[in-house]
């Protein structure tokens, strides 16, 4: 067993470290928001697909159960766009880190 080779492998995987704490951050410093019925729902989440922030519009709330319902529905789709921001932003910062490597499931 070469000794170099073992070096660069450490080296290899300091590097690795480093990009995964550097991925870490910027997910936890990017936000998306997505809305939903026309704004009535809206949602703020971070990279890491938490929730930061719920906004429900007073106008939704309303006497029926019908309301409520749709006011459910609301909620259900404005976070189920911000988890899918939050991967489309993920996927962007991944391909900015990998500075245009085509690495097969990481983009």
């Amino acid at each position: 067993m070469d000794f170099s080779d073992l070096g660069k492998m450490k080296e290899m995987m300091g590097q690795a470290r480093q990009m995964q704490e550097q991925m870490e951050r910027k997910l936890a410093e990017t936000t998306v928001e997505a809305t939903s019925g026309g704004g009535v729902v809206s949602v703020k989440m971070n990279g890491k697909k938490e929730v930061l922030r719920l906004k429900i519009d007073p106008t939704a709330i309303g006497s029926s159960a019908g309301d409520l319902e749709l006011l459910e529905d609301l909620i259900i789709a404005a976070v189920n766009e911000a988890g899918r921001r939050a991967d489309d932003a993920m996927k962007a910062n991944v391909a900015g880190m990998m500075g245009g490597l085509n690495l097969p499931g990481l983009t």
